[in-house]
């Protein structure tokens, strides 16, 4: 009983009171939170993340490769001697410092850099948000690769832009294919932003733009007026010895370059940056002090720190060995158990594979019975705009052991039998599309 003599209110009201008031919500969400969708696969990886359950599908980084006991000592150092600025508000800009070593990092792949054009982001997911805002309007046309990095699409939906999908081969990006969008675009009087791609072990497609159609994507953007954004995550993580040229080391003036500590170091600190021409730079820093004011002093500290006194180009060579390794053994078991009529790509670098599935098999329709069945990937869907990619998963080797990695592909070639069986027995079942890109996670990062 309350001082008022009430009953004391069930836990059932508050929910109820949460449902009535939902319709008005909504009412008055704006408009671009259309483009905002949950990923459809959230609750199943509730369960994917059981023990039992071989996950193929994040791309989370293998800590256990870091000098845990030495970084940790650094961070304690790091608090006992600069806690003073290490805990306090920073520039929107970003740790002087830590933009030096980032120039450093970069001219391992071509790129010559002042530390005054890199703008440090909470990730590269920050940098990806922060450009798309900037430049575009609801309508505004993005042109990405198909299949394309699910939290760039994600974005994109959220600015209201709309997404035209460029396809690629085993050799990247396809020169003609861009012409004819861009051809088609513009003959639909739609302005075409800019051109989101992932050159280097591509995230879904583990797939590299070969060195030879660089310069012409280059060109083709040039004489359209086409930006492009480079998002370089893995470029450091190839299996073969030299990183490939960035694109932005051949064209300073036409391309904006997002990098990421997320997979070279450690991605729960949330340090990225962008490298953008002058002009583009003075944006994106009055842009993030408006979402954050400044991205956390700490962590870009920890990682100026770990630069600083780590072997990190040692330490880059261990994560390639191991991903190496694990690559292989994905290699080895794809070829060893999936069914005939299975096809998939061969990365020379990253985090992924890309398995593409007989003609009638929906890969997302199959996912439930796939973690019944203990293993779990990301299904195609959700790396395109419209609903295409039906019959393809995206497969993760960075995380799991290679001996889970076996018994995981093992699994899922068992459950794409028993699909294919189905398929041949009643037919191919009507392929359903996804409304819009979805909301990045974890799961699907």
């Amino acid at each position: 009983m309350s001082e008022h003599g009430n009953q004391p209110a069930t836990p059932e009201q508050p929910a109820e009171n949460s449902v009535r008031n939902l319709d008005a919500y909504r009412a008055a969400y704006a408009e671009r939170t259309a483009g905002m969708t949950a990923s459809e696969i959230r609750a199943l990886f509730a369960v994917a993340s059981r023990p039992e359950v071989v996950s193929l599908a994040g791309g989370m980084p293998n800590l256990a490769a870091l000098p845990l006991d030495s970084i940790g000592g650094e961070v304690a150092r790091l608090i006992a001697e600069d806690g003073q600025v290490a805990l306090q508000y920073g520039s929107a800009h970003g740790v002087p410092e830590l933009r030096e070593q980032i120039c450093d990092v970069m001219a391992l792949e071509g790129i010559t850099a002042h530390p005054d054009d890199v703008v440090v982001t909470a990730g590269s997911q920050m940098g990806l948000d922060m450009i798309t805002r900037i430049f575009c309007d609801p309508g505004d046309v993005i042109l990405a690769e198909g299949p394309s990095y699910v939290g760039a699409l994600g974005s994109f939906g959220a600015y209201q832009a709309e997404i035209v999908h460029v396809a690629m081969d085993d050799d990247g990006l396809q020169p003609d294919a861009l012409r004819e969008a861009i051809a088609e675009v513009q003959q639909q009087g739609k302005r075409i932003k800019f051109l989101y791609t992932i050159p280097n072990f591509h995230n879904p497609g583990g797939i590299t733009l070969a060195p030879e159609r660089r310069p012409q994507i280059l060109e083709i953007c040039k004489e359209a007026g086409i930006l492009v954004i480079e998002d370089n995550p893995y470029g450091l993580l190839g299996f073969d010895g030299k990183p490939y040229q960035a694109l932005r080391s051949m064209d300073a003036d036409n391309v904006v370059y997002l990098g990421s500590f997320s997979k070279t170091f450690a991605s729960g600190l949330r340090v990225g940056w962008v490298l953008a021409p002058l002009a583009i730079r003075e944006k994106l820093v009055l842009t993030a002090e408006s979402a954050t004011l400044c991205p956390p002093t700490l962590t870009q500290m920890i990682v100026s720190r770990y630069l600083s006194t780590h072997d990190w180009q040692g330490q880059i060579k261990i994560f390639q060995e191991q991903y190496r390794e694990r690559r292989d053994a994905m290699m080895a078991a794809l070829d060893q158990y999936m069914p005939e009529g299975c096809t998939w790509t061969k990365p020379d670098g990253g985090f992924f594979v890309w398995l593409t599935a007989p003609e009638g098999v929906d890969t997302k329709a199959m996912l439930p019975r796939a973690v019944t069945q203990r293993v779990a990937y990301v299904s195609g869907t959700g790396f395109y705009k419209n609903g295409f990619g039906s019959r393809q998963m995206r497969l993760s080797f960075c995380y799991p052991t290679t001996d889970r990695i076996r018994e995981g592909v093992r699994r899922l070639a068992n459950v794409l039998t028993e699909e294919m069986e189905l398929v041949r027995t009643f037919g191919t079942v009507p392929q359903r599309s996804v409304p819009g890109p979805q909301a990045p996670s974890p799961d699907t990062a």
